[in-house]
């Protein structure tokens, strides 16, 4: 390791201990690099321009963001929450159920953690904690945790940056994504149900099942998004990209024509919040890349890849390591400085250990996911406690149990990589 990167990594972790935004420390860090080295500084900007006007797959960040906001501004996610509460409210711990169901539909139109818990998930916490039937701390705690589904079932912001790095099919990784979804949204489930009998929180008068296809009805168009989504790009009609400006089309023409939900005034406020949501992560990803930039440069990857063989690790040894130490990363980082500068690092490993980059991928996406509620720094529990007025301490003390059944979940797609390959290979993925 050169002296202009043990100064360019100092930079980055100390602006980032004292609070600065990540992209800036990225950028500073970049700086300072190339000063050391003597190089021309304008590299940098050069880079972190290129790298943007280059990556086209990223224009369907700020489109997935746009429908999610879309989405929220609408009469959407009430009429979700209507559909979910009808479905399985009816259960013990039903409202926590709710919860986690509405979580796993609004990820299918947001492809973002924080979209779901500022929407569809501060709505069903208000019902939660009406009247008193769940602790304050518990309903921020169970939201927190079903946000974490967003990105994982398709479509999924976070696979959009992986594939940007690691060249893979963001079509594969979005199918991946699906059965570990599903498998967190169960062990959420099952630990829900535990957790309510043990608060002893009553059950919700059932709605009358005759209600259910009334509900669903007026939940459809909202349900529909999905599966019009999905169907382009698997049918080979669209790119990710094209079908994520289609997805941004739908949310508008449900909301504002179909719903009757969504004003001039409001539409112009969620696509102004939609631009700043997407220049602030365009700004981390155009600064992260230029990092990733200095790191080839200075041949990390090669070097770390070298070690990790000189090691002997088996593949499941290797990805056990190194989930545990994103596990541990996720604690003090965000999960798209995680993928966009640390993933990389690892990728010729795994290609040398013949380790499914689609999985990988995947299961590095489901550990990114659980870092967003793990202190100190995980912005979900930030984001929850914002809306909501509840302390940090207050949803830690109810979110150990759900942390632990989402550990449980990423250990279970480690160890069965058919989980996440099941789905792309019944789709045509050779890997």
């Amino acid at each position: 390791m050169s002296l202009a990167f043990a100064l360019c990594l100092l930079t980055v972790f100390g602006l980032a201990a004292l609070g600065a935004p990540v992209a800036w420390a990225l950028f500073v860090s970049a700086v300072v690099y190339l000063a050391v080295q003597g190089a021309d500084l304008a590299l940098a900007t050069e880079q972190l321009v290129q790298s943007l006007y280059d990556g086209y797959v990223l224009l369907a960040v700020p489109l997935f963001v746009t429908a999610a906001n879309i989405m929220n501004a609408g009469t959407v996610s009430e009429r979700l929450l209507a559909f979910c509460t009808a479905a399985v409210g009816r259960f013990e711990g039903g409202l926590g159920h709710v919860n986690i169901v509405s979580s796993v539909i609004f990820a299918g139109m947001s492809g973002s953690a924080v979209a779901d818990a500022a929407g569809v998930g501060k709505l069903v916490m208000e019902m939660m904690t009406r009247d008193g039937r769940y602790p304050k701390g518990y309903a921020a705690a169970l939201t927190a945790a079903s946000a974490t589904i967003g990105p994982i079932i398709p479509p999924s912001i976070p696979m959009v940056m992986y594939a940007l790095v690691s060249d893979q099919s963001i079509g594969y990784l979005f199918l991946g994504g699906v059965v570990p979804g599903l498998l967190v949204a169960l062990v959420l489930m099952g630990m829900n149900r535990a957790m309510a009998a043990r608060l002893h929180v009553a059950r919700e008068d059932p709605v009358p099942l005759a209600e259910l296809p009334r509900r669903t009805l007026e939940a459809f168009p909202a349900l529909l998004m999905p599966v019009i989504l999905l169907g382009g790009i698997y049918g080979g009609a669209t790119t990710p990209t094209e079908a994520a400006s289609i997805a941004a089309l739908y949310a508008l023409l449900v909301a504002a024509f179909l719903y009757r939900a969504l004003s001039l005034r409001v539409l112009w406020a969620q696509l102004v919040t939609s631009a700043r949501q997407a220049a602030t992560v365009g700004i981390v990803i155009g600064c992260a890349l230029i990092f990733n930039y200095i790191v080839a440069s200075e041949r990390i990857p090669q070097a770390l890849s070298g070690v990790l063989a000189g090691l002997d690790l088996s593949p499941l040894l290797f990805l056990l390591f190194v989930n545990l130490l994103l596990l541990l990363l996720g604690c003090v980082l965000d999960a798209t400085t995680i993928i966009l500068v640390m993933l990389p690092l690892f990728l010729p490993t795994c290609a040398a250990l013949g380790i499914d980059l689609v999985h990988f991928g995947v299961v590095a996406v489901v550990n990114c996911m659980i870092g967003l509620v793990t202190p100190p720094y995980g912005m979900l529990l930030f984001v929850i406690g914002a809306l909501t007025g509840t302390s940090i301490q207050e949803i830690l003390r109810h979110l150990w149990p759900f942390l632990l059944v989402l550990i449980g979940a990423l250990l279970i797609l480690i160890l069965v990589p058919d989980l996440t390959l099941w789905l792309p290979r019944r789709f045509g993925y050779a890997g």
